[in-house]
């Protein structure tokens, strides 16, 4: 489903954080949010999925404001994975999958074979369906971040919202993680935090710096040597490799005039 974010700008303390940012994802399409810390990522996701509601401006999905309804009508609609989990340790992991079928049930609803089979289907989606009987809390980092999008596959979103998500994992868990986002085909919006995994997964990237859109559009057009020099302070290059993958190359001397370029 299409995601349209037009002109959304958010105060939080009277502070402007957000200035008319816009943005594209096209069905099933990965976007990734990338920019240095403090540019607004998170502030934006929280936007999109209706934790903090913009100043001006509009957030579209499939055509319909996702501000104008409720906010279960809107859970039934996106998911998030997000960094602050707070999900208790002592569930188990299909309780915590089966969390993701609640913006479905009123409230008086009990679980049906719809919603089963979702959540069955979600656990082997994510490769988690042999840690069903396991205590969330026993589960190591790449675990529990399997755990939480098979809980947001349950949702049967169409809109994927990722904070993060490869944040403390090691390397091998971090491709098989973003690998697995890869074949989901859901539309997706991430914050990714490393440069060379959000050109390794995403179609289209938007570079946020001061809380504004300064660069978007395909990996290699947003991350040219102007903006990774400007926004992120380094000297580097991308260019994709003849096994198709975009990877970044960075100068012996990384850093620009050998210090990091002063915030705009």
């Amino acid at each position: 489903m299409r995601l349209c974010v037009s002109d959304v700008s958010v105060r939080l303390g009277g502070v402007p954080i957000l200035h008319d940012v816009s943005l594209v994802a096209e069905p099933g399409e990965i976007v990734g949010l990338v920019g240095p810390n403090g540019s607004g990522k998170s502030t934006l996701l929280r936007t999109v999925y209706r934790s903090l509601r913009p100043e001006s401006g509009g957030i579209r999905l499939g055509g319909h404001n996702v501000w104008a309804g409720s906010a279960r009508a809107a859970a039934r609609q996106i998911a998030a994975v997000l960094q602050d989990d707070t999900t208790p340790a002592g569930m188990t992991v299909v309780e915590v999958v089966e969390l993701g079928r609640t913006p479905h049930h009123g409230l008086f609803d009990r679980e049906g074979q719809a919603d089963r089979a979702a959540v069955r289907e979600a656990m082997d989606r994510a490769g988690v369906l042999a840690l069903a009987g396991r205590r969330f809390g026993s589960l190591s980092g790449g675990e529990r971040q399997r755990v939480q999008l098979a809980r947001a596959l349950a949702q049967e979103p169409s809109l994927l919202i990722l904070d993060e998500p490869t944040n403390h994992l090691d390397i091998r868990a971090r491709f098989e993680l973003l690998d697995l986002v890869r074949e989901l085909g859901t539309t997706t919006l991430a914050v990714m935090h490393e440069l060379d995994l959000a050109a390794r997964v995403c179609d289209s990237l938007v570079v946020l710096h001061g809380g504004r859109v300064v660069a978007e559009g395909p990996v290699l057009d947003a991350l040219t040597p102007e903006v990774l020099r400007e926004v992120f302070g380094v000297r580097a290059q991308a260019a994709r490799d003849t096994d198709g993958i975009v990877r970044i190359a960075y100068a012996a001397r990384p850093l620009v005039d050998g210090r990091l370029a002063p915030q705009r």
